[in-house]
């Protein structure tokens, strides 16, 4: 099966965040690893749901 390459429109679409931000998370290295082909940015579908997955605060944290 052919693995799932998601675009920054597709992530800010996936977070409901403005474009902006995503590429904001890539500049600060927060967001999820990504891939430059030419000038195009890409996300391993697998990649961003380990990254979600990272997100979760645990109980009690703050």
């Amino acid at each position: 099966m052919a693995e799932v390459h998601l675009t920054p429109d597709d992530l800010a679409t996936r977070f409901s965040l403005p474009k902006k931000t995503i590429y904001k998370m890539n500049s600060d290295g927060t967001g999820p690893q990504y891939m430059k082909i030419g000038k195009h940015v890409r996300y391993k579908e697998a990649d961003v749901r380990a990254w979600e997955d990272a997100q979760y605060a645990q109980a009690g944290a703050a």
